[in-house]
């Protein structure tokens, strides 16, 4: 009688340690899958813009209250400010204000995350705004709205740099913007540079972007 008992308490305890093991497994295969997807969330940025970029364009001058980036091949639309490393997290960093601005010229830096991982498929399209930098090419037009004014803007170049190198913030002869992030490798690998100049001030906001 007692072997019969042991045999079965053996059985029920191999029966529910299959069970969790197959709990286990569903959930490590279901987490799997659902990081797939927010790996791959940033893809489509240009289909499914996150919902905190599809803030309207503003299409009058007295609606121009914000200091926004707009890069319609890329659909992006969101705000830029100075300040530190923080201000990365819902918008994209104007560096060193001092070095220039759309209004008087200089060197117009303005830098966002490439790719950062959010809880959710559009937290993290909506932390990656540069995601697809690189895609960019000469002659794509770029929109700043700064004090009021929209100013636009042409891509003339791209490049890549070393992490450490601190020559694309430096102010040259050349007036312009400078786009920059890490690339899809990390910042270890370097970052990914887009260069844009000038090509127009006061634009009509009415003017479709």
């Amino acid at each position: 009688m007692e072997q019969k008992d042991t045999i079965k308490g053996r059985s029920k305890h191999r029966t529910l340690f299959g069970r969790l093991l197959t709990l286990v497994s569903l959930v490590c295969i279901g987490g799997g899958i659902y990081l797939l997807i927010l790996l791959s969330a940033p893809q489509m940025q240009k289909v499914i813009p996150p919902k905190n970029w599809t803030t309207p364009v503003p299409t009058e001058r007295a609606a121009l209250t914000e200091d926004r980036l707009y890069i319609p091949k890329l659909k992006i639309n969101i705000t830029y400010k100075a300040g530190d490393k923080h201000v990365l997290n819902d918008n994209a960093w104007w560096r060193s204000p001092e070095r220039g601005n759309p209004k008087d010229g200089g060197n117009f830096i303005l830098a966002a995350h490439r790719f950062e991982l959010g809880l959710t498929p559009g937290e993290t399209r909506y932390k990656s705004p540069f995601y697809n930098l690189d895609e960019l090419m000469m002659g794509d037009k770029l929109y700043a709205d700064y004090n009021g004014v929209r100013y636009e803007y042409k891509v003339v170049n791209r490049y890549k740099v070393a992490p450490n190198d601190t020559k694309i913030e430096q102010v040259t002869n050349e007036d312009h913007m400078t786009l920059y992030s890490c690339t899809k490798r990390g910042s270890a690998d370097g970052r990914e540079v887009v260069i844009a100049e000038q090509t127009a001030a006061n634009i009509d906001p009415a003017k479709q972007l």
